[in-house]
């Protein structure tokens, strides 16, 4: 039995991690769950799961799901200093790192601190304090299992292999819903345009990433620390059909790469049994009915948020957690209809030219480089006002 504490338990990742905890009952039990604002739905998996503690981001929400909750025994807490302690939980074995953004940073070190292994879907962790998370990982001898279809792909395709006979990795995208769309047409789209993935049900910010080709862009970051190869080794490849994950290509010209449907729940399965598999009832990949699998180089002009994150990975230092901060104040105007689709890599681009790059030796000057992000992006969104 593997006690799971689940960090993000109502977005996508934390719903799919569920299920499959639903349908293995003595392999799995949750000790902690964290919401954001769906309140009803985390009210609804407290009294399913039985978790033993339950945080959510404000205090003001807590009278609200206790009344959710009436009759049930469970310690609710709020704010950072609850999900932080629902991360570090003493009964948990490991923790589904699923918040978006860079607010799981602070939870997932947290968790890291108290020893306990890591499935981890929250990339910002990685992309915001890259070399802290890592170092702090070792100390810690603890496992970070990753989450994201493409970085589990690469972990499988790494599996038996020697990291010194790693030539490149090969990160596969969807291209998203604009890939074939016309270059002049991409000033005029809606948030509604942008949320239409192709091929994934993702979350509202997941999925205008996906759009702008920055939640690949991330990726680069992450691979870079999860794997511990320098950029010039990381490549993208547009994969429109969703069914190769990634790849890895050896210095004798190999190339393994690891294949299946596009559900998250393989990947999440993986990293919460890893090295074991287990059975999931899902479809069986296809290739004969797919009958084709195309590949292509992305295009920079049509997708300028990948170039602006190999820059940052390239700056290093604290610009890769301003680089995510300013995109994360840039696709929360676009939502709300503040700004044009193309203008978000504008936003970055100006945050990123005036902060520049600063040291990043702790977990302080990451959460220090993020708010700095934040405040350079949203005086340039006035500009754009």
């Amino acid at each position: 039995m593997k006690n799971l504490s689940i960090l993000g338990a109502t977005g996508s990742i934390g719903v799919n991690t569920l299920d499959i905890v639903r349908k293995n009952p003595q392999r799995f039990a949750v000790k902690t769950l964290t919401g954001g604002a769906n309140l009803q739905r985390l009210a609804e998996q407290v009294r399913e799961f039985s978790p033993e503690m339950v945080a959510v981001p404000r205090e003001s929400d807590v009278p609200c799901l206790r009344k959710l909750l009436t009759g049930v025994e469970v310690e609710i807490l709020s704010g950072v200093e609850g999900i932080s302690a629902c991360a570090a939980y003493s009964a948990a074995d490991m923790v589904v790192s699923a918040i978006v953004g860079a607010a799981g940073l602070v939870p997932t070190m947290s968790a890291i601190q108290a020893g306990k292994d890591i499935a981890l879907a929250n990339k910002e962790t990685l992309v915001t304090a890259g070399p802290v998370v890592m170092a702090c990982a070792r100390q810690n001898q603890v496992a970070i299992c990753p989450v994201d279809s493409e970085h589990s792909a690469i972990f499988q395709s790494l599996e038996g292999h020697r990291h010194e006979d790693v030539k490149r990795l090969i990160l596969t995208a969807s291209g998203g819903p604009f890939l074939n769309r016309s270059l002049s047409s991409l000033s005029t789209v809606t948030p509604e345009d942008a949320l239409a993935h192709p091929n994934w049900d993702m979350g509202r910010k997941i999925s205008i990433d996906s759009a702008t080709m920055m939640n690949k862009g991330l990726e680069v970051i992450e691979a870079r620390w999860l794997f511990d190869l320098t950029p010039e080794r990381i490549d993208v490849h547009i994969h429109p059909q969703s069914i190769v994950h990634s790849m890895v290509e050896y210095v004798d010209g190999s190339v393994v790469a690891q294949l299946g449907i596009p559900d998250m729940r393989t990947p999440i399965a993986y990293a919460l049994t890893y090295p074991q598999r287990m059975p999931l009832d899902l479809p069986a990949l296809d290739l004969c009915a797919i009958g084709q699998l195309t590949f292509m180089a992305p295009d920079t002009a049509r997708f300028p948020c990948l170039n602006l994150a190999y820059e940052a990975l390239a700056a290093g230092g604290s610009a890769p957690a301003v680089l995510n901060a300013a995109n994360e104040i840039a696709v929360e105007a676009f939502l709300e209809g503040k700004i044009a689709f193309l203008d978000i890599p504008r936003v970055i681009s100006m945050a990123l030219d005036e902060h520049g790059s600063a040291g990043l030796d702790s977990l302080d000057d990451a959460i220090t480089a993020d708010l700095l992000g934040r405040e350079v992006a949203r005086e340039s969104l006035s500009r754009f006002n």
